[in-house]
């Protein structure tokens, strides 16, 4: 049964709406819209969608590069100030989606229906773009919301274990973040592989229902929301530096597998904050020992051009880098540290510890972060 919430937003609230097939309600009820669609998905649109934008949704396509081709189309359908657009895709269309609707004509209204669990899961809502430019991820962007989120859960089955695994650590990461107890509601809903669709529906609005309160509060990320880039630095430096041969999710996974080791390095962390932790990561590797048992192999990774993608994160600063890590009893804290040997040094040890227990293959690293 479909369910629904609104999210609070500063340029106007909207709604998300979750359930099963609930694709044909959308077309129907926006006969003149432009869909803006996943080439792997356009078979799921009838022949009465006549006008549709069909992108291979990639990394190269998510850039500033890329955007006046998307533009010109709108252009080409005859797209006005009083036009809608339908985004269905996952992470990579919401991206296209946002930024294109929030330009075009100096804005225009859009639907976005999530068709992976990371679009699902987290970044559905939000409001927020971001687009690489020149091999730089996600270093522009803006916040532009659509008037409504729905979510077809009957889209998971498409869906291989990499992508749902993918897309429940981005959950994991967003109920973690929150406080130990909604992490411990989160692992009592039963994330696993096959995901059914009731369990499926339970976790997007458990995810989804904390990362509004993290929205609702810090729409702009000037604060709490900052939490949420937890496993994401030292993840988005793995991701650029394999030009995206190990996807997002992964390396969020990875990502925070380095961030508590790296805090523990630091030893930050109390007694209650090491079992915490441990919870976190045992839940990780879990779910990584699936993906790695449905066959997906890990790249070889050049390990100093990780470093020298994680040295130029647009979140750090000029005398510092700004990671997010679970300190004192597991919470987490946006903590600053200096740009000298000592912190690389650190760093790069955190990389190779978790690379090592992962079975990741890198070459050493000869430059410097």
């Amino acid at each position: 049964m479909p369910e629904s919430f609104e999210v609070i937003s500063s340029s106007g609230n909207y709604v998300v709406t979750t359930g099963s097939g609930l694709l044909a309600g959308v077309i129907a009820a926006n006969p003149d819209a432009i869909f803006l669609i996943d080439e792997r998905l356009e078979h799921v649109l009838p022949a009465s969608v006549e006008k549709r934008i069909v992108i291979e949704a990639n990394e190269s396509r998510k850039s500033l590069e890329a955007m006046p081709e998307v533009i010109l189309q709108l252009r080409k359908f005859g797209a006005n100030r009083s036009s809608h657009l339908v985004a269905v895709g996952g992470g990579i269309m919401q991206d296209i989606a946002t930024f294109a609707a929030s330009v075009y004509m100096r804005g225009i209204s859009w639907t976005y229906m999530p068709t992976t669990l990371l679009g699902m899961a987290d970044s559905c809502i939000g409001g927020k773009s971001s687009i690489n430019v020149l091999g730089y991820k996600n270093l522009i962007g803006n916040f532009y919301p659509p008037l409504e989120v729905v979510i077809d859960v009957d889209f998971i089955r498409t869906l291989d274990a990499e992508q749902v695994i993918g897309g429940l650590y981005e959950a994991v990461k967003i109920c973690y973040t929150r406080g130990h107890q909604p992490f411990l509601d989160y692992l009592a809903e039963g994330p696993a592989w096959p995901l059914p669709a009731d369990v499926a529906q339970r976790l997007l609005l458990r995810s989804l229902r904390t990362k509004k309160w993290f929205i609702e509060t810090d729409e702009f990320d000037q604060k709490e929301r900052l939490l949420l880039n937890f496993g994401h630095t030292f993840g988005h430096a793995l991701e650029a530096a394999t030009d995206f041969g190990v996807s997002h999710g992964m390396a969020v996974g990875v990502g925070m597998l380095i961030a508590i080791d790296y805090a523990q390095r630091r030893g930050v962390l109390g007694a209650m904050g090491e079992q915490r932790v441990a919870q976190l990561a045992q839940h990780v590797d879990e779910m990584l020992a699936i993906v790695v048992g449905s066959g997906m192999r890990w790249p070889q990774v050049d390990l100093a051009a990780v470093m020298e993608k994680f040295n130029n994160d647009k979140k750090h600063r000029a005398d510092a880098y700004r990671v997010v890590l679970p300190t004192g009893e597991g919470d987490l804290d946006l903590v600053s540290e200096p740009r000298d040997d000592t912190v690389r040094a650190a760093l790069r040890q955190s990389y190779e510890t978790v690379f090592d227990r992962l079975g990741v293959t890198y070459g050493a690293a000869t430059g410097r972060a």
